[in-house]
């Protein structure tokens, strides 16, 4: 099978944590893009939705909510059960 080169334009900070998740992931740039296409060709699109809706779950109340527990958290505001008194609790 011949192999043929293609040039890519991208910010050089998304290469860079691109690089080192694919690296994470044992696989370098090429194959993690070959596998794109792959994908993209088996699938006969994208292999992932392209929206411009985020994910519902980071909306400003869950944001807001989830600093707070942080901030508890930091605090040693915490409550710690065990697994065995979270079912004796649910029995009750």
């Amino acid at each position: 099978m011949a192999q043929t080169n293609i040039n890519i334009r991208m910010d050089e900070d998304l290469k860079k944590e691109a690089e080192s998740l694919f690296s994470d992931l044992g696989l370098n740039m090429t194959t993690a893009v070959n596998i794109f296409v792959r994908q993209s060709i088996r699938q006969g699109g994208i292999p992932f939705e392209i929206t411009t809706q985020t994910d519902p779950f980071y909306n400003p109340a869950n944001l807001r909510r989830l600093k707070q527990s942080i901030q508890q958290m930091e605090q040693g505001k915490t409550v710690t059960q065990t697994m065995s008194g979270l079912e004796h609790m649910a029995d009750e």
